[in-house]
């Protein structure tokens, strides 16, 4: 059985330079994923790195960030290492409590270095002395290409919450557009908030993706009801409450008129042009 890498058998920090890094263990905020903000917006999640709220948590020269993959456990991601350029006193005077800039070590392993860390039980808070956990840490995998979104899970798994489609399709996310972008199908959007459900279907020479690609740029892709809903509420709605799942794949060979006729027989189902639904036809 061959042995685990150690993480510091590639990053080479001496006990010395250990001493100058705080880790930061990313953790979900009760809104959102820090590994969806991170594939979303770098700037964004170079924000987490400087929230200080009343603590000193990071009151070292550099944080190494480590994201959870909340698809599997024990796994983080490499979120970079972000160099503290200045520390507020005062955080009631200011949004942020450091200044930081990224910096240059190890900046071609970010999204790409996956490490293996099983947290001690009773082991909570976001910001630990790196030299105290680094020997528990190993490689777990460094992948060819920065992580992008989850994986596309096969058709019958797809739940798909509006923030992460987004993600998908500002990623250009390549397992995604193959398995979606090569067939027809209905699918469904659900509204969390108030459970009503629209139907809708993809057909034509573009398939799924591409219609998905559409709810992803204007929160609605035209339909009345959504357009309506996103109108007063604003695409946040959308992102909040928005998921897409599909419920049944067709051939691109497929007539177009049958897969219309596979739509009205699932808005039948679901009742989705009564008053539980979004659709108006």
């Amino acid at each position: 059985m061959e042995q685990p890498i150690k993480l510091n058998s590639i990053l080479n920090l001496s006990e010395t330079d250990l001493w100058n890094y705080k880790l930061h263990l990313a953790a979900w905020n009760g809104y959102e994923h820090p590994l969806d903000v991170f594939v979303r917006d770098f700037v964004e999640w170079k924000g987490w790195n400087k929230w200080r709220k009343n603590r000193d948590d990071f009151n070292r020269d550099f944080i190494f960030t480590l994201i959870p993959d909340y698809r599997r456990p024990g796994k983080y991601i490499f979120g970079g290492v972000f160099r503290v350029v200045e520390r507020y006193q005062d955080f009631a005077e200011t949004e942020i409590g450091y200044r930081v800039e990224l910096a240059e070590q190890y900046k071609e392993l970010i999204g790409r270095l996956v490490v293996d860390f099983y947290r001690y039980q009773g082991l909570r808070g976001r910001a630990f002395i790196f030299a105290n956990y680094i020997n528990d840490m190993t490689v777990a995998e460094i992948t060819e290409k920065p992580y992008g979104g989850i994986d596309f899970p096969g058709y019958e798994n797809i739940l798909l919450q509006f923030d992460m489609l987004e993600l998908l399709v500002n990623n250009q996310k390549q397992d995604w557009i193959a398995a979606l972008g090569n067939v027809k199908g209905v699918y469904v959007i659900c509204d969390k908030s108030n459970g009503k459900k629209y139907v809708g279907s993809a057909y034509g020479g573009a398939g799924i993706w591409s219609r998905w690609s559409c709810y992803a740029n204007t929160g609605h892709g035209y339909n009345d009801d959504l357009v309506a809903v996103i109108e007063k509420e604003g695409k946040d709605y959308a992102r909040k409450n928005f998921q897409f799942s599909v419920l049944e794949v067709i051939s691109m060979r497929a007539d177009d008129n049958y897969v219309v006729h596979r739509e009205s027989f699932w808005k039948e189902v679901l009742l989705t042009k009564t008053k539980f639904g979004y659709n108006k036809n």
